[in-house]
């Protein structure tokens, strides 16, 4: 069956959230991994109403790290946990959300997160969260998709590394376009989703044929990436 993941930055709301929420729907998703999730003052509240009005609800929704994992209604919460990965001084607390989750009956183990801007944090937290998603996906005997903000480039050595244990999906099936930041002039791709190589990839990129132009300027400093993955 085809699973639709959708990982998206949604700098806490401070854009147009309802434009964030249009985008949302417009891509029917499956998953929904934030990054940047509000997680100040009101931020269950808010993330509460982001999700409802996309019809979804939460399977991850922790406030350390901005992360929040979203589903439809119809999809199965075998296992759910969030991890805070290690802690350097005067940076910002990194995390890792994780779901194992039911899809018409085919399991899947998800995985949020947002790696930092600092070089060196950023490649030991892509270490971290490799090791946390491939327990988690042996622990289950299920395929694993990683999606998040990576915050550097396909050359970067935090991204390469995933993508020398799992497939980037933008690379191995290119669909729509691909730059993700900054929203109104995008010159990078630092936005991602990964998979285990056992899954199909049929397509994965910004969706600028389901989403207006000027909600994905409007919504957030990020576009976000629509993967399109069969399951075995």
């Amino acid at each position: 069956m085809t699973l639709r993941v959708l990982s998206y930055n949604v700098r806490a709301l401070r854009d147009d959230a309802k434009a964030v929420g249009r985008a949302i729907a417009a891509c029917e998703p499956d998953v929904v991994c934030l990054q940047e999730a509000p997680r100040l003052l009101g931020w269950r509240w808010r993330r509460r109403a982001l999700a409802r009005g996309c019809g979804l609800v939460a399977a991850v929704n922790r406030r350390a790290g901005g992360l929040a994992i979203l589903i439809r209604p119809a999809v199965r919460v075998l296992h759910a946990e969030h991890r805070l990965l290690r802690r350097y001084p005067r940076l910002h607390r990194r995390a890792l959300s994780l779901a194992v989750l039911d899809v018409g009956g085919r399991l899947v183990v998800v995985g949020c997160t947002h790696l930092d801007l600092d070089d060196h944090a950023r490649s030991r937290h892509a270490q971290e969260v490799l090791a946390h998603l491939t327990a988690t996906a042996a622990r289950h005997c299920a395929p694993a998709v990683l999606a998040g903000d990576i915050n550097c480039t396909p050359d970067g050595p935090a991204w390469r590394l995933l993508a020398s244990e799992l497939c980037d999906t933008g690379a191995e099936a290119p669909r729509g376009e691909k730059l993700t930041f900054p929203a109104r002039q995008p010159r990078a791709r630092i936005d991602g989703v990964f998979v285990s190589r056992e899954l199909t990839v049929c397509g994965t990129g910004v969706p600028v044929d389901l989403v207006p132009p000027a909600d994905l300027a409007a919504a957030s400093d990020h576009r976000p990436v629509l993967a399109e993955i069969e399951t075995p």
